[in-house]
């Protein structure tokens, strides 16, 4: 599913918009959350899982400000990029329960 395309201002070219979904899952002994495959802490009640997931993804719709990040990919390459404060993904949250 391709995703919504925003102006790039750098370039003047579109750029794909990012969609995160947060999806609340059994984990161990209790309940978390994923995004792009990788778990939150774990926590005792589906509640408090939900209510997590809800608050990061609204956290990650926030804009912030821009500055410089270093990351390393799944080769084991490290990435230095110029992360813009309003370049924020939209989110969403999936509910297993």
């Amino acid at each position: 599913m391709p995703g919504k395309r925003i102006p790039n201002a750098a370039n003047r070219r579109m750029t794909p918009m990012t969609h995160v979904t947060y999806k609340v899952v059994r984990h161990e002994d209790g309940w978390a959350y994923t995004a792009n495959g990788v778990f939150s802490e774990s926590f005792p009640t589906h509640a408090q899982a939900l209510e997590a997931a809800r608050n990061a993804a609204r956290e990650q719709r926030e804009p912030g400000h821009s500055e410089t990040i270093q990351y390393e990919d799944e080769a084991g390459k490290w990435h230095t990029e110029r992360a813009l404060g309003s370049d924020r993904p939209e989110t969403d949250v999936e509910d297993s329960a």
